[in-house]
């Protein structure tokens, strides 16, 4: 039997990068996924992904939808429930990642990552989590950043709003308590993926030990093992595949 034979997952930010291999190894696991994506300008990544989701004998379901805006929210849930009649597995993975200095930094930039990065955490959560006490179950994963232990000049607000996503999901794992609902995060370190530009590669490498960056495929382990039963003990947790770079 698959590890998530039968579940319902729905990714957040899941058109490229981290989201989309957590989609796709999800259904190759025996998950169902919705693959959710911030824009119309995203929806051909997002439709490949789905295409890969049913090549690999899986339903998917394409949500278009802003996780940092409240209304936006509420419908992506409801069209979930609406398909699925339940959601098993939350990912919270939506992301954008800037840089600056913090003298340099408008209100604006700081406000957009704080939005995007954390306040959609807690507003997918937020909706999601009644219909997980529900049923009595539920998988809850958060993308972390090994940033929020380390920190990193020029991304204080990257930093401050991975920080704040590994702080609320120790505070929500108190309140969970006894229920049959977990959340964990992961907390990967540098991945080659769209967020991360090419020429900072060779600076990361030297503060790794590993000495090179991520594969997606080395990261999206971490996610399939929070998703599934095997990982009901694992209350309030980070993993972190960073290969060294911050060693919790």
């Amino acid at each position: 039997m698959k590890k998530l034979e039968n579940k319902i997952a729905l990714i957040t930010g899941a058109s490229s990068g981290i989201g989309a291999g957590v989609a796709i190894a999800y259904a190759k696991e025996g998950a169902d996924v919705v693959i959710n994506y911030p824009t119309r300008a995203q929806r051909a990544d997002a439709n490949a992904i789905a295409s890969a989701v049913r090549r690999a004998g899986r339903r998917a379901l394409l949500v278009e939808a802003d996780v940092s805006d409240d209304a936006a929210v509420r419908r992506m849930v409801k069209a979930v429930l609406k398909r699925f009649d339940r959601i098993d597995v939350l990912v919270n993975n939506a992301g954008i990642s800037t840089r600056a200095l913090v003298e340099d930094m408008s209100v604006a930039q700081w406000d957009e990552m704080i939005r995007i990065n954390l306040r959609s955490v807690f507003l997918c959560t937020h909706y999601v989590l009644p219909h997980m006490y529900a049923r009595n179950y539920g998988k809850i994963i958060s993308t972390a950043s090994q940033l929020g232990y380390a920190g990193s000049a020029g991304g204080s607000h990257y930093c401050a709003a991975k920080a704040g996503i590994l702080a609320f999901t120790r505070s929500l794992s108190r309140e969970i308590g006894e229920r049959n609902v977990n959340a964990n995060c992961v907390a990967p370190g540098a991945t080659v993926t769209p967020m991360v530009k090419p020429e900072r590669w060779d600076a990361i490498r030297r503060t790794i030990p590993k000495g090179r960056l991520a594969r997606v495929d080395q990261i999206v382990p971490a996610y399939v093992y929070l998703a599934s039963d095997e990982a009901d003990h694992m209350v309030g947790q980070t993993v972190s595949p960073n290969g060294g770079d911050v060693m919790l």
